[in-house]
């Protein structure tokens, strides 16, 4: 066909974004439904979906843009955000991301792309930084062991206070003490999760913390306006009565004041955001959490900890906490299954970037600002509401709201929830210009002083705003790791030689079900980083925050039509936060009409094990509902057990398509069921990706989801998060969802208490979700989900001859992923689904979701983004892998000495002069002729996870340690 006699409209077709998210070409989309038995992609829909769940119309957000025309309008829209200097602080500051972390961390698909490392032999660089970050935990805190990271500030003190409950010895306590000079926020959160596990909460001056029968208490230190006081005595009493007390603290001040640890204090938390991750009005970053040794088995979240691999080399893996909600479920520590890898990553890097000296450089400059500032205030005679300070002063002024007029004018934001004040925070971006400026706004623009008289006067009479008992004297970031690459080449060549251990998905397929380890495309992620978007405080004045409003109401528009549900909370800032958020509108839904008394959650055997970790967060009690041989909720049991509980049923909490890789065909009637007996239906957002334009959880009957934006709607998992996780919900719902206690929510409850530290979460990643909706459009998000189902068909059909496929719906087909049953190969070769996740690290794959739903299985999801070649790659891989098994099925093999048991294998393998195994080194490490194209080598041979928990050491080992022999 000549270019004369193709249309402009078919043109502009050709150059639509669709084609780039969707892996497989028409072509091969054909070639693919000959395979699974289907003539059409609406054919294998009609095949596989239940039809009385499928819309009868379309979804509508829109038509799809190209890339170009999406970056246009939504530029246009983050320009009406305005970026005034914010010196509003409550946790959140201005900072110089680094180049080198900016380009190579932040916007490098080898750290943004990679998953949780649960193979942690393919996922050793991000391991290694994430143990940076818990080192420097550890030393700016005094404590002695600190977690992976954990959601925010307000979550991290939430979860203080329920390890407060579980290690105090005062047993009979149910009382938690707050400071009244903790963040608003970190309170609000705080009251939140309290009232669900029935705990009252006391507020006060810091120092009467002990005058109460408490099991804990939370500290900020410095205060929130800005008060850096010894909190010494205050600790020692509370422990005196058997209380835990908790620390917040401030992760820069830090490099100046004593640490926590020092003070006594059994936890510090806090917000790294300030290490150079954006405000990005309001998220997403890495929280701190530090504790005692002694509180280990009670610590939230995850921790990394040093084992060692087969030849004995030290390796790092994620330790205790890898997985305890699929372990212990409803009695885990936390319903928090992930971690801000990608912002913890990002500090430590600005950690290691800096080292002590320049830490402690840029907290000094910080300090003496403020000094420089306070001094000029108080000549002129204003009053400070405290004498000592870090970086934040609170000023006593007459006209309050003039002052706040002006600094507007100036394009200045100070703090202006203080009675009869204003607060002012410094931050490492703060300038000269911006002292002077603050000066004219409070003293009037004749006020004569300046800079450098200011900072003489402060030399010459020496600072006392950092009394001389707190003033730091330990040291902190001492190992090698922090003292080594200062220069910008050798840290690009750190950075890189960490990014080169990891298997991400610039390299080749991650097949993990559940999941959803889609394309990320680069057009998605490019507006994440504009500083429209990166510099805006969270509690910015609204009208400073248009371009966000209406970024984030588009997308709850769309969010609402594709669900089908009425309204939508964009707060949690991770799935498991949205399962809490969603749970906690149930209670509070059930307790306006009387019927609090509701409180027995029902979950089905196969449930993620977030979900009874949820349910325990809300006081509810789990009922485990049993699944039938095909993998479905068995909907007598289900009807047993609701009608057992009766009048305290509270709801359901079901997984569509169900976490076993089908679509049940009753799950109308499960649904049914469960309002018949008055109680919710709660839908797992986790597979959402198997339903966006063909069916919707709130068309199907359920009352609420949490969406997972990062797995369905293309925000990267970064290595073990961020993550967003907002919540859509029925019209009867909608008045229980979250509000804010800094900023109200429009069309949230009125009295309904926080459960992010931000009110919008994790915003600065909702452009991606946004940008992915508005360029596949209506027609290019149901190709998405159509395409998602025929590759998991494709792959199912194409090994079900040779392992079994577990469970399969109508018509013999899956979901958007499928189980393989590796139980019979376990029981006749010994070769377990261990050795097959190992081995396919040779094959250049990351493993499928391991022995999850059902112990000794594999769950696949290749996503709609794989290409068939792709797909035929990781085919052939498993088809050979089954070859190899044969042989130890046979005999041929000896059942130790085997590529499958040794897997991975390393270049040390490769290169040792000792090889001594049964098999060649090329079926080693090129067990196929496609891995020669782009072989990516594990770091270290497989790693003993007995020896780690037994040995347990969770801060970084000395650098030569590193160093192969």
């Amino acid at each position: 066909m000549s270019n004369a006699s193709i249309s402009l409209a078919q043109l502009e077709q050709k150059n639509d974004f669709i084609g780039r998210h969707i892996g497989p070409s028409e072509d091969e989309i054909q070639q693919m439904l000959e395979k699974v038995g289907a003539s059409s992609l609406d054919d294998l829909i009609n095949q596989t979906v239940p039809n009385s769940i499928c819309l009868d119309k379309p979804i509508e957000v829109g038509e799809g843009a190209t890339e170009v025309e999406a970056l246009a309008a939504l530029k246009a829209t983050a320009a009406k955000n305005k970026i005034n200097r914010s010196f509003i602080g409550m946790g959140y500051y201005d900072t110089h991301v680094p180049n080198v972390i900016l380009r190579n961390v932040l916007e490098n698909p080898g750290w943004y792309t990679a998953y949780t490392p649960y193979q942690p032999e393919i996922a050793q660089g991000r391991l290694e930084a994430i143990l940076n970050f818990q080192q420097l935990t550890i030393d700016l805190t005094g404590l002695e062991l600190a977690s992976a990271s954990l959601l925010d500030e307000g979550t991290a003190a939430a979860e203080a206070m329920a390890l407060a409950k579980r290690v105090s010895k005062n047993k009979k306590a149910n009382l938690f003490f707050v400071a009244d000079d903790v963040h608003p926020q970190t309170l609000d959160v705080v009251e939140t999760r309290a009232e669900m596990f029935g705990f009252g909460i006391i507020t006060g001056p810091a120092e009467q913390a002990a005058d109460h029968e408490v099991f804990g208490a939370l500290l900020q230190y410095p205060g929130t306006t800005g008060e850096v006081k010894d909190l010494t005595d205050i600790i020692a009493a509370v422990q005196a009565k058997k209380g835990i007390v908790a620390v917040a603290a401030d992760l820069m001040s830090l490099a100046l004041l004593k640490s926590p640890g020092e003070l006594g204090a059994d936890v510090a938390l806090g917000s790294a955001q300030r290490f150079g991750v954006p405000m990005g009005y309001g998220g997403p970053h890495a929280a701190f959490f530090a504790t005692r040794d002694a509180y280990k088995r009670s610590l939230p979240g995850r921790i990394i900890g040093v084992s060692k691999d087969t030849r004995g080399r030290q390796a790092l893996r994620m330790a205790l906490q890898t997985r305890e909600q699929h372990i212990r479920r409803e009695k885990a520590n936390s319903n928090i299954c992930t971690a801000q890898v990608l912002l913890a990553n990002m500090a430590s890097f600005y950690a290691v970037y800096h080292g002590p000296e320049g830490l402690k450089t840029i907290a000094s400059r910080i300090h003496r600002f403020a000094d420089i500032l306070a001094t000029g205030l108080t000549q002129k005679g204003l009053a400070l509401k405290h004498s000592t300070y870090f970086d934040t002063l609170t000023v006593l002024v007459d006209d309050k709201a003039a002052v706040i007029e002006k600094a507007l004018g100036l394009g200045l934001n100070l703090r202006a929830d203080l009675e009869g004040a204003v607060g002012i925070a410094l931050d490492e971006t703060t300038t000269r210009s911006d002292i002077l400026n603050l000066l004219n706004v409070l003293l009037g623009d004749d006020h004569g002083l300046t800079i450098d008289a200011l900072d003489a006067e402060v030399t010459t009479q020496g600072s006392q705003s950092i009394p001389a008992d707190l003033v730091r004297t330990s040291e902190y970031l001492t190992h090698e790791v922090f003292n080594s690459y200062h220069s910008e080449t050798e840290m690009l060549r750190y950075i890189k030689s960490l990014e080169d251990k990891d298997l991400a998905l610039n390299h080749s397929m991650i097949s993990l079900g559940s999941c959803t380890m889609k394309l990320n495309a680069t057009a998605e992620m490019i507006p994440v980083t504009w500083p429209e978007f990166g510099q805006l405080h969270p509690f910015a004045p609204i009208d400073q925050a248009a371009g966000y409003q209406e970024m984030i109401s588009e997308l709850s528009d769309w969010l609402i039509n594709i669900t089908g549900y009425d309204a939508l909370s964009m707060q949690p800032n991770s799935g498991a936060q949205g399962e809490y958020a969603g749970l906690l509108a149930i209670q509070r839904y059930h307790e306006s009409r009387g019927e609090g008394h509701r409180n027995v959650c029902l979950i089905p055997s196969s449930a993620h094990g977030t979900n009874p970790a949820s349910a325990q967060m809300v006081s509810l009690k789990v009922v485990v509902v049993a699944c039938d041989k095909n993998g479905n909720v068995d909907l007598a049991d289900l009807r047993a057990k609701a009608e057992e509980v009766g009048d305290n049923l509270s709801c359901a909490m079901i997984t569509y398509p169900s976490t076993h890789g089908v679509y049940e065909e009753t799950v109308r009637e499960i649904c049914d069921i469960v309002h018949q007996h008055g109680g919710q239906v709660y839908m797992d957002g986790a597979n959402m990706n198997a339903q966006v334009g063909i069916t919707a959880p709130g068309y199907i009957g359920s009352d609420v989801s949490h969406l997972n934006l990062h797995k369905t709607f293309c925000i990267p998992h970064g290595g073990g998060g961020p993550g967003m996780g907002p919540i859509g919900v029925k019209a009867h719902l909608a008045p229980f969802l979250s509000n804010h206690s800094v900023v109200s929510i429009e069309g949230a409850g009125k009295d309904c208490g926080a459960v992010s530290a931000a009110p919008w979460g994790s915003a600065s990643i909702l452009p991606i979700s946004y940008m992915y909706i508005k360029m596949m459009g209506s027609a290019g998000l149901r190709k998405a989900t159509e395409v998602a189902i025929l590759n998991a068909n494709y792959v199912a059909r194409s090994l079900e001859g040779h392992y079994p496929v577990l469970y399969k719906g109508r018509n013999g087909h899956v979901a958007h992923e499928c189980i393989i049953d590796l139980r019979p190969l376990k029981e006749a070769s010994g070769v377990t689904e261990l050795d097959i996740a190992k081995r396919l690290n040779d094959y250049g794959f990351h493993a499928p979701t391991m022995s999850f739903p059902v112990a000794g299985t594999l769950m696949i999801e290749p996503t709609e983004s794989e290409s068939k070649f792709e797909l035929d790659r990781f085919i052939e891989a498993m088809v050979h892998i089954r070859e190899e098994i044969a042989k130890v099925e046979s005999g041929e093999w000896d059942a130790i000495d085997n590529p499958l048991h040794n897997a991975p294998h390393t270049l040390a393998d490769i290169c040792d002069n000792d090889w001594n195994r049964s098999y060649d080194r090329t079926t080693a490490a090129y067990p196929v002729p496609t891995v020669a194209r782009n072989k990516f080598w594990p770091s270290v041979n497989r790693i003993d996870d007995v020896y780690g928990d037994r040995n347990l050491m969770c801060s970084c080992p000395p650098l030569d340690s590193y160093i192969e022999e």
